[in-house]
């Protein structure tokens, strides 16, 4: 049976992927109580991983579909937490960001808000959260956009 969340994407075309494995020595979210910690996500899409750096080869928007690849990402390792059942979201709490870009790129927030935005559309009022977008020299397998995520289950 398909919840409302799962409707919802539905609705917006998207079906969340099986969730990632972790690729190194760590797991791929921990429960706290109520919280559910989920490890930095990267820019992956159909055609594999989603690379380059925002201010050299990469348009903020093309940043901001990257983030969005890691919002669908996050959700479908929330669901895997959630036993499948992803209507036991209360809230997304907190997105921390990070973009691969030059020294001189500012606009990461906007990088960031494909997640968010995303994130607001697919869930209403308990999508909306607290968020850090911050600039990296590097990201592991030279992804453009890494998120880690707090969401508060019940």
């Amino acid at each position: 049976m398909t919840g409302p969340i799962e409707t919802r994407l539905a609705q917006l075309g998207v079906t969340l992927p099986d969730a990632p494995a972790p690729a190194a020595n760590y797991v791929p979210f921990v429960q706290v109580g109520d919280l559910v910690f989920v490890s930095g996500q990267i820019s992956n899409g159909p055609g594999g991983f989603i690379t380059g750096k925002l201010g050299a080869d990469m348009t903020t928007e093309d940043g901001a579909a990257a983030a969005r690849t890691c919002a669908i990402s996050l959700l479908a390792q929330l669901k895997a937490a959630c036993g499948g059942e992803i209507d036991r979201l209360v809230r997304v709490v907190k997105l921390t960001g990070f973009v691969n870009s030059t020294p001189d790129f500012t606009e990461q927030p906007k990088v960031i808000n494909g997640a968010s935005d995303f994130l607001v559309e697919a869930l209403g009022d308990i999508g909306r959260h607290s968020r850090s977008a911050v600039s990296a020299p590097s990201l592991p397998l030279g992804v453009a956009v890494e998120i880690e995520a707090i969401f508060q289950i019940k």
